[in-house]
């Protein structure tokens, strides 16, 4: 029974070091910020993803991304929400649900499909219950590709979102 604590003491930490993304990080939020000017809010719909892309987007808000330190936000109303993004293949269970949340969403708006199931409809396509990607139901602005994309890919495209809102394009 003893040894269990004392080995525990004795043994070398079982935490990770840190990755070394910090400066490209701390790049891009310096370039959202700049673009921004503002919060952003960003509504999530999950319209049948396996929530791999869920799993990258939630790491976003961790220590070493810290999402609202460049004024990024996640909303849980589409009235409050900028920008839509859309992950998983849409499912016909999520079709009018993913309508009627872009429909609530005042303007300007912007839909962001985030991975390759929301582009495609990916490995999922072809089946009985999936419409298809985001574009078969919503008019998209930007493509985040990746199976599933990792939190820089997803910081760099909100960036992109951003260049493009700016530049009216």
């Amino acid at each position: 029974m003893r040894k269990f604590p004392l080995k525990g003491l004795l043994s070398r930490p079982l935490s990770e070091a840190a990755p070394e993304v910090l400066g490209e990080v701390e790049e891009l939020g310096i370039a959202l910020r700049q673009k921004l000017g503002r919060s952003l809010a960003i509504r999530l719909v999950d319209a049948g993803s396996c929530n791999g892309c869920e799993l990258e987007l939630q790491a976003l808000g961790n220590p070493i991304y810290d999402l609202e330190q460049f004024g990024l936000k996640f909303v849980a109303s589409p009235r409050h929400a900028d920008v839509l993004l859309v992950t998983g293949p849409v499912t016909r269970n999520m079709e009018v649900a993913l309508r009627r949340t872009y429909d609530a969403m005042p303007a300007p708006k912007w839909v962001a499909a985030v991975g390759d199931c929301a582009r495609d409809g990916g490995c999922f396509a072809g089946s009985y219950a999936v419409v298809g990607g985001a574009a078969k139901v919503l008019a998209v602005d930007l493509y985040i590709a990746g199976c599933p994309p990792d939190p820089r890919a997803l910081l760099q495209g909100l960036l992109g979102l951003l260049e493009r809102a700016s530049t009216g394009t």
